[in-house]
């Protein structure tokens, strides 16, 4: 399968999957579709089997066979990298990051912590395995590997993180002082071998105020007078 990623304009960015006769793709998110070339029986959609406590949410899953060319709209902001998946990748995903996978790839189901479910609202992570594939992820914003340690911790925003090894340890938690633990959200403390991979875009609404234009005067009344925050804009 050939992937061809156009270059990002204004509001959009746009990618093509090329397959040939013996091919086919799995999309998770059919609605990105914005285009495809090919016979109509070349595309089947049809539920997804993640597990029992998912089923009524109803996932719908694309698969398209070739010979057909599919073009996949991204949101603004978005990126998509792709990822080879051999039989020893061991990184965890949740289903959102995952555009497509191409047929051959194995999808295994782990069954999240009780306090990491609270966490991240999630309760399935996809391990994906095969002798030779294919993965698309989508990230808000550029796709950054970061390699881990078995014993000194990595901090990771929580809405940053990705992916993750299967073997990682991960428990959510706040660094540094009091002030700085005050000032960040929930991180995830991680330990293990491999990389974690994390989207770079944060949204940060006091940064977009800031660049606004605010002044410094304006900003301490905003954060050291009562209720200084409502009243002062």
């Amino acid at each position: 399968m050939e992937v061809i990623q156009e270059a990002q304009e204004l509001h959009a960015q746009m990618t093509s999957l090329h397959l040939s006769g013996d091919e086919a793709v799995y999309i998770l998110h059919p609605r990105q579709i914005i285009a495809f070339q090919g016979n109509s029986a070349n595309r089947e959609d049809r539920f997804m089997d993640i597990a029992g406590m998912y089923r009524k949410r109803k996932f719908i899953q694309s698969r398209i066979s070739g010979p057909s060319t599919v073009m996949l709209g991204l949101p603004n902001g978005y990126c998509l990298k792709t990822l080879h998946i051999t039989e020893g990748s061991d990184l965890l995903f949740e289903w959102k990051h995952i555009l497509f996978y191409t047929e051959g790839i194995h999808v295994e189901r782990r069954i999240q912590k009780l306090k990491n479910v609270l966490i991240t609202k999630e309760i399935v992570k996809m391990k994906f395995h095969a002798d030779d594939g294919l993965l698309g992820i989508l990230s808000n914003g550029p796709l950054y590997s970061m390699q881990l340690h078995p014993e000194q911790p990595t901090y990771v925003n929580i809405g940053c993180l990705v992916a993750y090894p299967e073997n990682a340890t991960l428990k959510p938690c706040v660094y540094g002082n009091s002030i700085a633990s005050q000032n960040m959200n929930v991180q995830w403390e991680i330990t293990g071998t491999g990389h974690v991979l994390l989207q770079t875009n944060i949204n940060d609404r006091q940064l977009e105020h800031d660049l606004e234009g605010d002044g410094l005067v304006k900003r301490i009344m905003r954060e050291t007078i009562p209720f200084g925050g409502i009243f002062i804009r």
